[in-house]
Formats: structure tokens, sequence, C-alpha cells
């Protein structure tokens, strides 16, 4: 995950630059498709803390040259958030006691005051050089064992007490007590004569994405046409051509159809992350949904992204620019054909050729058999049979 996140990563910021990247991690549909393409369950929780743990690991290393760097994380590495924002701040020239008021800002909105029974645990803090950041953040109700994630993007605050979110993702539940809401400001003035109190100690409005509750991977979950597409690429002769040309060499269909879903994750606009379990039939899911993860197409994956990046930075950006290609040409296939995936026997089959592609979960407790291995290069996809 440390690696084809960083690389994903690493993509979005030399196509769309830092702001791009913010931009899209602000974004909770976007955020749920990244999880779910490096093989997070589409429906956990823990996709926002393995992600951001994830990214921490592989972009820190290479803020030097990227100027990303990731503070804070779960638990006792949130309360670093302000000591590591301020040693950035003196290494690249920005203003580190604005970013420390920031990071404890937005902690205190939306852990004292959003009053939804959701109390944060995990405070992630993305800071540019240039000073612009982005704050993911999720907190847990005790009682009902939900979650609930918090985005921030230094683009769209305009105001820490009316509507500063970029939005929350959680299940509607109970009623909120939200005194910044915009049409909050009576309430906020109200306060404000009892306690006397900092107004940045207001509330901010909540925008909710809510999940459904079963965790297993359904066809009403993924939009069939959009999934269909990027199946045909398996069957798509010209396609095959294509990618081969432009982007990688000898690579089969199973492995084109999850680099077209990363190519989806770095170059797909906003409206097309409205139904994040269709991503997780890049890599599969970590719990066994929709199928194991097939670690011997998750590796190729991660080679073929990292030696395109790695060409582009010594001036050859061919396969790079591939990706976005790629994209682009499942996008026409999925308008040309308007073809819609039998999402069961998608899943069924995945399932089937798992133990070929090196499928694990992590409920296995042994090492794949030897000589289970095979090349994902030579699977066959759903609709070569």
């Amino acid at each position: 995950m440390v690696a084809l996140g960083t690389a994903i990563a690493e993509s979005v910021v030399r196509h769309y630059g830092r702001p791009g990247l913010l931009a899209r991690l602000s974004d909770p549909f976007w955020f749920q498709a990244l999880g779910t393409v490096m093989g997070m369950d589409w429906h956990s929780s823990g996709i926002t803390t393995s992600v951001m743990s994830a990214l921490k690991k592989g972009l820190n290393p290479r803020a030097g040259e990227l100027g990303i760097h990731i503070c804070g994380g779960r638990g006792k590495q949130s309360l670093r958030t302000p000591q590591e924002l301020r040693g950035i701040a003196n290494r690249v020239g920005v203003d580190g006691d604005t970013l420390v008021r920031t990071s404890r800002l937005t902690a205190r909105v939306d852990n004292n005051a959003v009053a939804d029974g959701f109390q944060i645990y995990l405070h992630s803090f993305v800071v540019t050089e240039d000073g612009d950041w982005a704050v993911v953040q999720q907190g847990m109700n005790p009682s009902s064992r939900l979650a609930r994630r918090y985005h921030w993007h230094s683009a769209s605050v305009r105001d820490f007490t009316a509507d500063p979110h970029a939005a929350i993702v959680g299940v509607h539940e109970g009623v909120i007590q939200n005194l910044v809401d915009a049409r909050a400001r009576p309430a906020q003035d109200a306060l404000l004569s009892i306690v006397k109190d900092d107004p940045d100690r207001t509330l901010a409005t909540v925008r909710r994405l809510e999940m459904p509750r079963h965790h297993d991977v359904r066809a009403g979950d993924v939009q069939a046409r959009r999934l269909g597409a990027v199946l045909a690429l398996a069957h798509e002769r010209d396609l095959r051509d294509f990618a081969e040309l432009l982007l990688v060499e000898q690579l089969g269909p199973r492995t084109l159809q999850s680099l077209a879903l990363v190519a989806e994750v770095v170059h797909g606009t906003a409206t097309r992350f409205d139904d994040p379990a269709r991503f997780s039939f890049a890599h599969g899911g970590k719990d066994g949904h929709p199928f194991p993860v097939p670690l011997h197409v998750y590796d190729e994956s991660i080679d073929v992204l990292r030696r395109s990046l790695d060409e582009a930075r010594l001036g050859h950006s061919e396969k790079l620019d591939g990706f976005k290609r790629l994209d682009a040409f499942t996008r026409a296939i999925e308008t040309r054909r308007t073809p819609d995936a039998d999402v069961p026997a998608a899943i069924a089959h995945e399932r089937e050729t798992a133990p070929t592609l090196g499928g694990r979960t992590v409920f296995d407790d042994r090492p794949p058999r030897r000589g289970a291995r095979a090349s994902a290069r030579g699977q066959l996809s759903l609709f070569d049979l």
C-alpha cells in the first residue's frame, strides 16, 4: 500500500501539481476510491487510517522532491502534529504558528464543536511547501461503533465558523447540533455573549456521504456500465495494442484492468467517484470483499507505475502520459458500447482465479503454496471466457 499509494500520489502531483493532490484528498469520494484501489475494504473505516499512514510513510522521505509533507496520524501520533509542523516551517519558510493554529482549530471543531457523538482519534495534516494544506481526520462513536471522516482544504475555507469543511462522511444518525451552519450566526452570537469565548471555537457545517450498512460488494453498489468498460479492456484488441505501445509492454488483460482503475484515480474528474466500490475490482480487498487481493497483479501494478514515474523524472514521459490515454480510452469504450458488467459473475470469476494470482486476505495464516504463483501477464479475464 505504501508503494502503490505513493506512486499514485506522485502521478497526481506530476500531472496536476500539489494543489491537485490536496483537492483530491479533500474529496471523500476520491479518497474512498484511492483506498479501495489500494486494496483496502471498500466499506471499512480502516481506509482512513491505512491510506494516510501509507502516504505518510511513502511521501515524507521524498518531501524535498515533491514538496508534500504529512504530519500527525492516529492516537499519540496526532499529538506530535504541532512539533512536526513547526519543523517543516523552519525548513521551507512557511508560517508555522498559523499552521499549528489551523491544525488545532480543525481538531477542536470536529471533536468538540460538532455535537454528533463522534470523538476524533485520527488527525492527519497535509501541507505543501507553498503553505497550502488539507486535513483528513476521523472520529468514532463508541456506542454505535461507526466512524465519521472529516475533510478540510485550505482553498475552500473562507471562515472557520461558517461552512468550512470540504465534506464530512458518515451515516445519518440522530440529531446533530451544528452551530456554524451558515444559518446559525444568531446562535453563535448568543453563545459568545454568554461565555465570551473565541468565535474560532464555533462549529462547522456538515455535508455527509451515507454509505450502506452491508459490507460485501453488491451489484447495486457499482455502476455496471463503468465497470463493464474496465472489464472490456481484456477483450478490446485495439486497446491492448494501444496500451502495449504507449503505456507498457507485454501486460496481460488482468493487469490492464487494474491499471485502468489506477489511471482513473489519477486522472478522473470528481463525478467519477460516486461508486467507490467499483475500484475494489482493481486489487480486491484485504478482507476478501469482493475478492482476495491478487498480490501478483498488485505487485505488477506498482512496478508499472513506478517505472513510468522513474522514466518521467529522466525526461521520458511517454509511459506516464499513457495512463491518461488509457483512462480516456476506457471512457471511450464506456461511451461507445455502454457495456453493463455482470457484477456477481465478475466477483465469482475473480475469486475462482485468485489462487493463481497469489490471492491473499488478512485471515490467511500461512503463506501461499509453493508453485502456486502464475504470472498476471497470461491471466484471462471474464471477457476472455
